[in-house]
């Protein structure tokens, strides 16, 4: 990567730090969506913004979305980074702007790619701390052709993409052109929730987030490991959230697979599967984020935080250090394995 400098000298004894699970909402998207109809920027100096449902996928136009500046102010953003001691962040659209459950495939794909130029745009602005990871909609026809565009007009070093697209599962053939693709060019691939399973009784509580998140990510990576998919392409999938509920279910996918023909779709046990994805830090609890690493491996966890959303980790170096682990894994987690993985390394933040 080059670009402008904006760093001052590293602090003395302070781990550079990558997060790979960080969001933002450029402002010229949020625009185009208002001019349409289908944003209300209304409360944005309030920090909350309104989308249409066929955006949003939230079932109520009204329903808050927490947008603080950080989400499409770069001098916001790098302060926050500065203040949490992150020197690079990988940065993707949120589910909220990727039209996940929406019917119309035209306006799907539009906004997406509306969206892409829209965050190549704002990390351009920083170059040296902020790196896009450019959003394929899995489900939709179309996907793989947005994942080559944002790789080879873009130059993003890595793909997004959510858990289902059009009611769509990821294993589902109209997706084989984009695992393909990402396979073929062996691209780093962050697969985070797009919606949540059982919506019907998660009308309150704000259990879409707070319980369907991890069930999604644990739905659609059981179908990779047990449909076969992942015998057919090699691909390097990180999964938001430490895999939601996935490691949790590693002995009974695999347990069903040994058991039951209808679970036996791949050459290749589940646990085997499991272990191989890569994850991010983002769980929220040190011993199940201990667990994980002991798991894996450090050298499959990456360091994610959920920024600038409201539900993150604000203080994401304690969160690796409070594991003690030694300092090559700790110095893998935090920024070593998302080096590799996007090809860019992590400068130290501001002094």
């Amino acid at each position: 990567m080059s670009g402008p400098g904006c760093l001052g000298p590293a602090t003395p004894g302070v781990h550079t730090a990558f997060d790979i699970h960080a969001h933002a909402m450029p402002l010229p998207l949020l625009e185009r969506l208002a001019a349409r109809g289908l944003a209300d920027l209304a409360a944005l100096p309030e920090g909350v913004l309104r989308l249409d449902h066929r955006i949003s996928g939230l079932a109520d136009d009204r329903a808050p979305i927490p947008c603080p500046p950080e989400q499409y102010d770069t001098a916001a953003r790098l302060a926050r980074m500065d203040r949490e001691q992150v020197g690079r962040q990988a940065v993707s659209l949120p589910p909220f702007l990727t039209c996940a459950t929406a019917e119309d495939e035209a306006l799907a794909l539009d906004v997406v790619r509306a969206g892409n130029d829209a965050l190549a745009e704002f990390t351009a602005r920083a170059p040296d701390r902020l790196t896009a990871l450019g959003t394929a909609p899995a489900g939709f026809e179309g996907a793989a052709r947005e994942a080559a565009r944002c790789l080879d007009e873009l130059g993003t070093p890595g793909i997004a993409c959510g858990t289902q697209g059009r009611r769509r599962e990821l294993d589902h053939p109209v997706n084989e052109d984009l695992w393909a693709l990402l396979a073929a060019r062996r691209t780093f691939t962050f697969v985070h929730p797009s919606s949540a399973p059982g919506l019907d009784r998660m009308g309150d509580l704000w259990l879409p987030q707070l319980a369907g998140y991890p069930m999604e990510t644990a739905l659609a990576a059981s179908r990779l490991v047990l449909g076969g998919l992942l015998d057919r392409h090699e691909l390097t999938l990180c999964l938001a959230h430490g895999g939601g509920c996935l490691p949790s279910l590693r002995g009974r996918l695999t347990l069903g697979w040994e058991r039951k023909p209808q679970a036996r779709r791949s050459r290749v046990a589940p646990a085997e599967r499991i272990d191989a994805f890569y994850y991010d830090t983002a769980v929220f609890s040190a011993p199940l984020l201990r667990e994980l690493v002991d798991r894996v491996g450090a050298d499959h966890v990456l360091l994610g935080t959920d920024t600038p959303f409201d539900l993150a980790d604000t203080t994401p170096l304690a969160t690796v250090r409070a594991l003690g682990l030694g300092a090559r894994a700790t110095a893998s987690i935090l920024h070593g394995n998302a080096e590799r993985a996007l090809g860019a390394p992590a400068p130290a933040p501001a002094a």
